[in-house]
Parts: structure tokens; sequence; C-alpha cells
């Protein structure tokens, strides 16, 4: 199988569960965002210098956005249906317990911090906007077609995390945060 089809050469994307619609559509604009977020993760993780839970927590992330991205993808309620399971209020609940648990050792914020640390912190904290910039996306998309609010909810919480996982990786990583 070929990677190229020539089918959009003309401007226009296949969805996920049927249809076409322009590249500038605002639902393949959410699902690109989703994408690229994947990516700046696969960046971060490789960027880890040790094997540990907090790759397997980023790893975990990547299938959950693929769940998101899927949702996304996809036009009308019953297409959506065999995803509903991917993203749910468990993996929510799951984001903030691992943020609760990563900040128990960070010393407390008394200001901004400048993006930046070690080549892992620096790559989350991109990750971090790449995600703030999907949430947008994907309420933007939520205004004229139906989003379900668990992954409204997951992408909000997960800029947070993402935040919270690249002051950890700092800290540990002996990498001083610069107050803005």
């Amino acid at each position: 199988m070929k990677i190229y089809t020539k089918t959009g050469d003309a401007g226009e994307t296949s969805l996920f569960g049927g249809g076409r619609v322009a590249k500038s559509h605002p639902r393949v604009a959410a699902y690109g965002d989703v994408d690229e977020l994947n990516a700046s993760i696969g960046r971060a993780v490789s960027n880890l210098k040790m094997e540990d839970s907090l790759r397997s927590q980023l790893e975990r992330i990547q299938k959950t956005l693929f769940g998101v991205g899927g949702e996304v993808a996809t036009p009308g309620e019953k297409g959506r249906e065999k995803l509903r399971d991917l993203v749910t209020d468990a993996e929510v609940e799951a984001l903030e317990t691992s943020l609760d648990a990563m900040e128990v050792d960070l010393p407390p914020l008394r200001s901004f911090i400048l993006p930046g640390g070690s080549p892992a912190g620096s790559a989350l904290h991109v990750a971090r906007t790449v995600c703030r910039r999907a949430e947008r996306s994907v309420v933007e998309l939520s205004r004229t077609e139906s989003v379900r609010g668990e992954v409204l909810r997951y992408l909000n919480r997960l800029s947070d995390w993402l935040f919270v996982a690249a002051r950890h990786v700092n800290f540990r990583e002996g990498h001083t945060e610069t107050p803005w």
C-alpha cells in the first residue's frame, strides 16, 4: 500500500467514519493539533534520561490522545460510539492523581517561571503549549459540532499535567527554575 493517495490534492480530506471536508475545516485543525501534541510528547519521551514511571505515563497519554484524535476526527454520534471508552473521566482522574503525586516534592511556585531546563523538561513545556492550542481547537470545534465533555476535560487537565511534569523532570535533574 502506498502512503500517498492523491485524493487530497484539491484541498479536501476524508474523515474517519466517512465524508470529506476541506483541509481547513475546524475538525481537521482540531485533530491535526491533537496529532501534533502527540508528536510533541513523543519528542519529550525521547529526551527522558531515565526509564521510569513518567515514561510509561507519557506513553499512556499518547495512546489516549489517539482516542481523542479519533473522536475529534469522526463526525456524528454514531461513528464515535466505538471510541467512547478510550477517553473517560477515569483518564482525567488518573492525570489528577499523577499530578498531585509529582507536586509533593516540588518547591511551591512564588512567581511565573520561564519555560526551559533540561531537554526533557523543555520538551514537556513545548508539549504543554501545543496541548493548550489543541484544547482551543477542540473547544472551537465544540461550538458547532458535538464534542464530549470528557475530551475537553482531558485536554484541559493534560496541559496542567504537562506543566507539572516539566517542573518535576527539571527538579529531578537538578535544573533550577528561572523566575519571571
